[in-house]
């Protein structure tokens, strides 16, 4: 079973009752409280000749044009520059909330050229703006590349993604974002998921440790609080409020299927009705072997060569299996190891029994 169940690639998640209750931070946001993303172009310099191969990257010789014309330096119109150290790069942070200028934030840089390697760069100084189009950050800084490589006499060798590196504390911010803690005497909780019964937990919970009425539910996802209006008192209660324990609802069944590496993960709530699987593989194999026709002797013809193609088609004979009804995650998984699928034919699988109404949980595909 444990070799079918490798083959298959069926990662299963069966987490079990958490011994102690969520905090409402960990299931709830406040409203407004949130992460902006940024985002600006660069250039880094100092490569060891892993550049961008400037005659197909031509803004990156725009762009140094541009900063040596920003700096005082002037180049003739009909200057022509060969450059192999340099290369052009978007520039990412995350902006947190309550940023204030002069604080520090992590850099992403990826090259957008054709450049080989980014590793012992340096990041040239790049604005970084946000959804508005404001300059929000500046960063700058040297890069670094989690990996390695090298080539030679026509043979190459690479450890990890050379084209992308970080630059720690790269960024200053420069202006920060107006985070307001709620509007007049209210803030709002808004929930990871939306759960009626996870809701009327919260509800619950913030009511009978702050005062009946504090807390109402305006939805399945969004909670609403009262709070005191002075900010000092604001924080204090909101960092109690936070801490409070919640029991959340249960999950879902839901099963997410990859399609693309062929991996399933479900949660334990997943369960499987009485049904009957047919299950066959059928597979075309094509084969071309090369010919070669000679000439008589003496004929004066030339050699031909030619292909011969086989086309072979096997069907493996599938078996009608007879899966029980099951509310355990062990029995899913037998009953899904005794069919024999490939993880390709385990996706389809799971699409027909969805729709024959067997497989009782969400099925969602990415």
């Amino acid at each position: 079973m444990k070799k079918l169940f490798s083959l298959l690639s069926l990662i299963l998640v069966t987490a079990s009752v958490s011994a102690h209750a969520d905090r409402i931070k960990d299931i709830a946001s406040i409203q407004g409280v949130r992460t902006n993303q940024l985002i600006g172009y660069g250039i880094v310099v100092g490569l060891d000749g892993s550049g961008d191969q400037t005659t197909q990257t031509p803004f990156t010789v725009q762009s140094i044009i541009s900063m040596l014309a920003q700096l005082g330096v002037n180049l003739p119109s009909n200057t022509t520059l060969q450059l192999k150290n340099v290369a052009a790069v978007t520039v990412t942070a995350t902006l947190p909330a309550f940023a204030k200028p002069g604080q520090t934030l992590d850099v992403t840089v990826a090259s957008i050229g054709n450049a080989k390697s980014l590793r012992g760069g340096a990041l040239l100084m790049a604005p970084l703006k946000g959804a508005d189009g404001q300059v929000y950050a500046v960063a700058q800084g040297n890069v670094l590349v989690g990996g390695a490589g090298g080539s030679g006499g026509g043979a190459s060798a690479q450890v990890n993604h050379l084209a992308a590196g970080r630059v720690p504390s790269g960024a200053t911010v420069e202006r920060a974002v107006v985070t307001p803690l709620g509007q007049g005497e209210f803030i709002n909780l808004e929930l990871s998921e939306s759960d009626f019964t996870t809701a009327n937990r919260v509800v619950q919970a913030i009511n009978q440790a702050m005062g009946e009425n504090t807390a109402n539910a305006l939805d399945g996802r969004m909670v609403q609080v009262r709070a005191p209006v002075d900010l000092n008192q604001r924080v204090a209660f909101l960092s109690r409020m936070e801490n409070l324990p919640v029991n959340p609802g249960d999950a879902s069944p839901k099963v997410i299927v990859n399609a693309r590496t062929g991996s399933v993960v479900m949660n334990k709530a997943v369960t499987v009705e009485n049904c009957a699987v047919a299950h066959g593989n059928l597979s075309v194999t094509v084969s071309i072997t090369p010919t070669v026709s000679q000439p008589s002797p003496l004929s004066q013809g030339q050699t031909v060569v030619g292909e011969q193609g086989q086309v072979e088609i096997k069907a493996d004979k599938g078996n009608v299996i007879v899966l029980p009804a099951s509310a355990k995650l062990a029995d899913v998984v037998k009953a899904l190891n005794a069919v024999g699928a490939t993880p390709q034919d385990l996706l389809s699988i799971l699409q027909a029994m969805k729709s024959a109404g067997a497989l009782r949980a969400d099925l969602e595909i990415i």
